[in-house]
């Protein structure tokens, strides 16, 4: 479809980032804006960089979990994953120095300074069960689900922490975001459901 000549390239930019919330360098230029349009828009103040080649409005609403949708446009093939994920299902209280990203065992692991991030590789078939799709700040960011999660911190509690695997299965069971047999289904999967399971009797015991 043709573009409409009278719109400059520095509407089309504008208007492209208040629809997709931020945009890569590449997007903006599918539209038929070019870098020094976008190199210009960034000068006079109307947009900031985020990060290499990431660009978003300077007036745009900033959703309290901003970052993920940065790392979700940064690594296209990621799933927000373990204590990102946990924290944007407000089952702990902890704020994640560093963004989680899942990729896969033989995905390109880009490099960024900003935002922090730690990269976990997951088997490719792993990577994309339990995936959930949450729209932050105009962008579609793939998260993790609650009983995913929770599987996924118990097999990965000697970097995170038993510790914190506790406080999600916890506050999931407590807040009834997660079914004890939902849970079970993706420990089973992730092969740790013998370390899980005495905790979740526990935690969904009578006594």
């Amino acid at each position: 479809m043709a573009r409409d000549a009278s719109i400059s390239q520095r509407e089309r930019a504008l208007a492209f980032l208040k629809t997709k919330g931020m945009a890569r360098l590449s997007e903006l230029m599918s539209q038929g804006v070019t870098a020094s349009t976008v190199s210009r828009l960034e000068t006079e103040g109307e947009i900031v960089r985020l990060a290499r080649g990431l660009y978003q409005r300077l007036d745009a609403a900033i959703d309290a979990h901003h970052t993920l949708a940065e790392a979700a446009k940064l690594v296209p093939k990621g799933v927000i994953c373990l204590t990102s994920a946990l924290a944007y299902h407000e089952l702990t209280d902890q704020i994640p120095a560093k963004v989680w990203i899942a990729i896969g065992p033989k995905d390109w692991r880009p490099k960024f300074l900003y935002p922090a991030a730690h990269f976990a590789r997951f088997p490719s078939n792993y990577l994309r069960t339990g995936v959930e799709r949450h729209v932050i700040d105009g962008v579609d960011v793939p998260i993790f689900g609650i009983a995913k999660t929770i599987a996924d911190l118990f097999r990965y509690r000697r970097i995170i922490g038993i510790n914190v695997a506790l406080e999600g299965l916890r506050e999931a069971l407590r807040k009834r975001k997660a079914t004890p047999a939902q849970i079970a289904r993706y420990a089973s999967d992730a092969r740790v459901w013998k370390i899980m399971e005495p905790y979740v009797s526990a935690l969904t015991s009578d006594g």
